[in-house]
């Protein structure tokens, strides 16, 4: 099975206050200052496997646009297979101790859940999605503005990818800059090399899918490369994969890491857009 943690976590309570439209051939969730000051600039969430429709997602996009003051757009990338909400309780099954049998009846419904998600958004087929989207972007509300990529588990790795495209839009590139919280199914080093345009890591310390091994690895890359593509990779510790997205509110450090993310994405886009 693949990326178990890519399926698990909490769902957070809230109500988003953005609104849905169809954007660049996209159902897109976009959220503003909930105050009404000036947008700034612009940050595209690259979603988890629970894709645009997750409130936790929404939220969260709410959240940059407060405190960067940044239009926020969480299209969806997807078309419509994300991964079903119910996948949360049914891992929560296979992953702790427990009854053997209700393990045994978990692991179809866990297959039927997973493999159509994987099947329908593997990067031969999002990857184009996306950098159309980006594209159409850049050309028009980006044209003038600054443009981040906000990717998290499944969305790292095509946040990586945007950051690594030299092709250019107008003469612009896809993206400003990237943060992604604890991507996976990245191919070290090779994608991390490619990179040419900033991006910063929220890596967790217990992340299955990125062992500290491997973070490493990609922190003495992105830190060593040059004017303009530097990078960074920040630590969170006691968390776990997915933590920036899924977080258990009942796990008071845990939040208040999550939020600390939320922080360092913020610090990262203002440090590297036109202010």
């Amino acid at each position: 099975m693949s990326c178990p943690d890519c399926f698990s976590g909490a769902v957070h309570e809230g109500i988003p206050r953005g609104k849905v439209i169809k954007f660049h051939d996209l159902n897109t969730y976009i959220t503003e200052p909930a105050d009404g000051r000036e947008v700034k600039n612009i940050i595209v969430i690259i979603p988890d496997a629970f894709g645009w429709e997750f409130v936790n997602n929404r939220i969260l996009a709410d959240h940059y646009a407060d405190k960067g003051h940044y239009r926020v757009y969480l299209p969806d990338f997807m078309l419509g297979h994300a991964s079903p909400l119910w996948m949360i309780g049914t891992m929560r099954t296979l992953m702790n101790p427990g009854n053997v049998f209700k393990k045994l009846y978990a692991v179809p419904i866990a297959i039927y859940g997973i493999a159509p998600f994987l099947f329908f958004n593997r990067q031969a087929r999002s990857y184009p999605i996306v950098k159309k989207f980006f594209a159409a972007l850049r050309k028009n509300e980006g044209a003038n503005l600054s443009v981040g990529a906000a990717g998290f588990c499944w969305g790292g790795k095509l946040t990586v990818l945007l950051a690594a495209d030299a092709d250019l839009v107008d003469g612009k590139p896809l993206i400003d800059a990237g943060f992604t919280g604890h991507p996976s199914r990245l191919d070290i080093p090779a994608e991390i090399e490619a990179i040419k345009k900033p991006v910063s890591f929220a890596c967790a310390e217990n992340d299955s899918q990125l062992p500290k091994e491997q973070a490493d690895k990609i922190a003495a890359i992105v830190e060593a490369k040059g004017e303009g593509e530097k990078g960074e990779v920040v630590w969170y510790a006691g968390c776990g994969h997915g933590f920036c997205v899924r977080a258990d509110s009942g796990f008071e450090d845990v939040a208040k890491q999550a939020a600390e993310a939320e922080d360092q994405c913020i610090r990262w886009f203002d440090s590297h857009f036109i202010q």
